[in-house]
């Protein structure tokens, strides 16, 4: 929301739509650009694509046909691999069937304690070649986490002007429970006033673990 803000200030294009001042605000109103799909098909070297970095591809207000229509751009451009990341998991689940799902699209939802548990349920059964799971910002212990059909766990503390901190036990206890159930684990930050205020470090290493056949060490 603060970067959407500054943003519009500049005037990006892409930010000056406002969203409801009571959860969004300047700049942060959902916005579809479909000038944008075109991109992918000139990127000459393969990429993995963080999706709707700013947004949420599943938000209501995202018509069903431009979901399509994004499908249909990462399955005419496999030599690139997306991830999809979604808090709205309810409508994932109920578009899913709807949506052909190539081989390159990685589908993740967000967890950050547990009041989010049910969004696992949900994405289980989406046919995505990689299911995986952002535990980040992590904000309350995931202790009853089922990783069943999981491909990969994401996790970290918050960072900002008012992050709140994340417990080391929290982190263990996913970090353990992935390696219980031979899960790729990456460890992405502690967090802090930036991103990189706390480091990355757990346990005297980094831990930078990737669905197999992946290619890449980056998130």
């Amino acid at each position: 929301m603060t970067l959407s803000k500054r943003l519009k200030a500049m005037g990006s294009a892409k930010y000056q739509n406002d969203g409801d001042p009571r959860t969004s605000g300047p700049g942060f109103g959902v916005t579809t650009h479909a000038v944008s799909l075109g991109q992918p098909f000139h990127w000459r070297t393969p990429r993995i694509v963080f999706v709707n970095s700013m947004s949420d591809l599943f938000h209501a207000k995202v018509p069903v046909d431009f979901i399509r229509r994004v499908f249909a751009v990462m399955a005419a451009t496999p030599q690139h691999t997306y991830q999809v990341l979604t808090k709205r998991a309810r409508r994932l689940g109920r578009l899913a069937p709807k949506l052909d799902w190539p081989s390159n699209v990685w589908m993740g939802v967000s967890v950050e304690n547990s009041d989010a548990l049910d969004r696992v349920d949900d994405l289980r059964e989406v046919p995505a070649a990689v299911r995986f799971l952002s535990c980040e910002p992590l904000i309350g212990p995931l202790s009853n986490l089922d990783l069943t059909r999981i491909g990969w766990v994401i996790a970290g503390g918050e960072s900002g002007a008012h992050a709140r901190p994340v417990e080391t036990s929290w982190i263990l206890d996913i970090r353990d429970n992935c390696l219980r159930s031979e899960v790729p684990f990456f460890f992405k930050q502690w967090g802090g006033r930036t991103p990189k205020a706390g480091g990355r470090e757990l346990d005297g290493r980094t831990w930078d673990e990737m669905p197999a056949g992946s290619g890449s060490t980056a998130a």
